[in-house]
């Protein structure tokens, strides 16, 4: 099997959808769209996926605008992700990719419409998505059809052309490097805590949960505040 960076430099979508599947689980249209915006994005920019020195050293970033399917193709394609401080998740609701380099910060946005790619689903997929996933319906028997023409239509995804995506260079402020923080540990439940994200009271460390601070955290419908005092 090719590994993953031969694919991407091959512009192999076909094979990077396999791995991207394994990652994030299922196939469907959006996990593809992830793809095919970041290779046209690394066509553009004239880059390839991160490389071992390119993740230490963040030189490309991937800035999304969305926490869906859509976010785990360009992780995939890309190699940048949230453990290695090469995606930016701007929530903002937008199926949209920038990728930039950090040497310029030059970058380009491609962004998604969904309305104009609906057309490009096979018949009563819409249908079978809205009963099955948003509505929490379905039969057993109408989850396999709809995986089934998720699938099909995941495939139809990688082969759009270029005009179906909205392609600008833009230009990105720039963003500094993940920095390194000492930790501390919280003097209630004993656990190591990344020093900036401690709370003191009466001039002892605790992590925010101790304190009953509420924090940011990101679940399905983007950014909320979670925890804090009932």
């Amino acid at each position: 099997m090719l590994t993953l960076n031969r694919l991407v430099e091959e512009r192999n979508a076909e094979g990077i959808l396999e791995y991207a599947r394994e990652f994030h689980g299922h196939v469907c249209p959006y996990l593809a769209l992830g793809i095919r915006a970041s290779l046209l994005a690394m066509e553009e920019l004239g880059v390839g996926r991160l490389n071992y020195s390119g993740s230490v050293d963040e030189s490309i970033l991937a800035i999304v605008e969305v926490n869906s399917c859509f976010t785990d193709g360009v992780q995939v394609a890309t190699g940048c992700t949230l453990g290695n401080n090469s995606l930016i998740y701007l929530d903002l609701g937008k199926t949209a990719l920038t990728l930039v380099k950090r040497s310029t910060w030059e970058g380009v946005r491609v962004y998604v419409d969904a309305e104009r790619l609906a057309r490009h689903y096979p018949p009563g997929a819409t249908e079978l998505f809205n009963r099955v996933i948003r509505e929490r319906k379905g039969t057993p028997e109408e989850r396999a059809r709809l995986w089934e023409l998720w699938e099909e239509a995941a495939h139809r995804m990688l082969r759009l052309p270029r005009g179906k995506f909205k392609v600008e260079r833009v230009k990105v402020p720039p963003v500094e490097q993940a920095p390194i923080f000492d930790s501390v540990r919280c003097s209630s439940c004993g656990e190591l805590i990344m020093e900036t994200r401690a709370v003191y009271v009466d001039g002892k460390p605790l992590c925010l949960r101790c304190a009953g601070e509420s924090y940011p955290g990101v679940v399905g419908r983007g950014i909320v505040e979670l925890g804090g005092r009932d």
